[in-house]
């Protein structure tokens, strides 16, 4: 038998992403209108956004400003006791601390800390849940509340772009626990990806290879649906409003997941995905490792990885 490879388990789950925007109306109406996010708080510069299954105030922070790309990510520990442990332990390991902070509508105070690469990390444990009311009251009482347009149920991952993805690797085992599920191994001996989790979803986060020369930059976030079909009636919706198709609907290899990525009007790509019944249940669970033949292949029924997904990220990088 195999040595327990599981999370620590301090960490319960991924709670919620902010990125920015340069067109902040015309991305505020795609998320709400098109995408089908709801609104539950905004201000000036933000504006807080939910799924329609997602049980906190927010899953998504959109937030203005002079460029697009990520603004930070949050995780929702599992305890006040597990907090003050992660914290003990990303103070130890000597990463950048940003410290507490207690300025946000949607939970209480959160310790931020960074990454080698520059995107900031949170972690809160007190949070604030959504209670619909009117419109957004739900016809069944087991769910969160109402839904509109392409209806993603809840928060999936994040795909961060990083130089080096062995180090983002020992950060995110060092800082929040999480665990390998699968890697790509490229013919370099570098690690070309890995896809993490802090519970026993097939993944809360993403790394990928930084191949435009950026600094904490973001590739991708993920909304789940129900199922394939709600992806396919999302891809008549983005159709029907002139948002663009970058690639999908089609089935990923790597973690097995029904996708289709679009570009948001300031041009961060989002996606929405269908992972099925999939769960990493085994406790000594070993990660998946992907040759780079096998990812010359495409995904998984043959279609070959576009090649903006290996080059576009945000914000942009300055062509020199």
């Amino acid at each position: 038998m195999g040595r327990p490879t599981n999370p620590s388990f301090d960490v319960a789950h991924l709670g919620h992403v902010e990125i920015y925007t340069d067109r902040f109306e015309e991305s505020l109406d795609f998320f709400t209108r098109i995408y089908g996010l709801s609104l539950s708080h905004r201000d000036a510069r933000s504006a807080w956004l939910r799924a329609w299954d997602d049980y906190e105030f927010h899953s998504l922070k959109l937030t203005r400003h002079h460029t697009t790309g990520f603004g930070h990510v949050a995780y929702r520990a599992a305890s006040p006791e597990a907090l003050m442990r992660r914290v003990a332990a990303i103070e130890a390991a000597g990463y950048p601390v940003h410290g507490w902070v207690e300025d946000d509508p949607g939970h209480g105070r959160a310790f931020r800390f960074e990454d080698p690469f520059g995107h900031v990390f949170e972690l809160y444990y007190d949070t604030r849940w959504y209670r619909p009311e009117g419109a957004m009251r739900p016809a069944l009482k087991n769910t969160a509340s109402a839904f509109t347009g392409a209806a993603p149920r809840r928060l999936d991952h994040v795909n961060l772009l990083a130089g080096d993805v062995a180090e983002f690797r020992r950060f995110m085992e060092t800082c929040l626990g999480s665990r390998v599920t699968e890697l790509i191994q490229l013919d370099n001996g570098r690690i070309g990806g890995c896809w993490f989790t802090v519970n026993n979803k097939g993944y809360d986060l993403a790394c990928t290879e930084e191949h435009g020369g950026g600094r904490g930059r973001l590739h991708h976030v993920t909304y789940a649906t129900d199922q394939r079909e709600d992806i396919l009636r999302a891809a008549d919706i983005f159709l029907q409003n002139g948002v663009h198709i970058e690639t999908g609907p089609h089935k990923h290899a790597i973690q097995g997941t029904f996708f289709l990525y679009v570009w948001e009007p300031a041009g961060n790509r989002v996606e929405l995905a269908n992972a099925g019944a999939r769960l990493i249940l085994a406790p000594d669970w070993e990660p998946v490792v992907w040759t780079e033949a096998e990812r010359r292949k495409g995904q998984a029924w043959g279609l070959k990885t576009i090649e903006t997904f290996h080059t576009h990220g945000t914000p942009p990088v300055a062509k020199g």
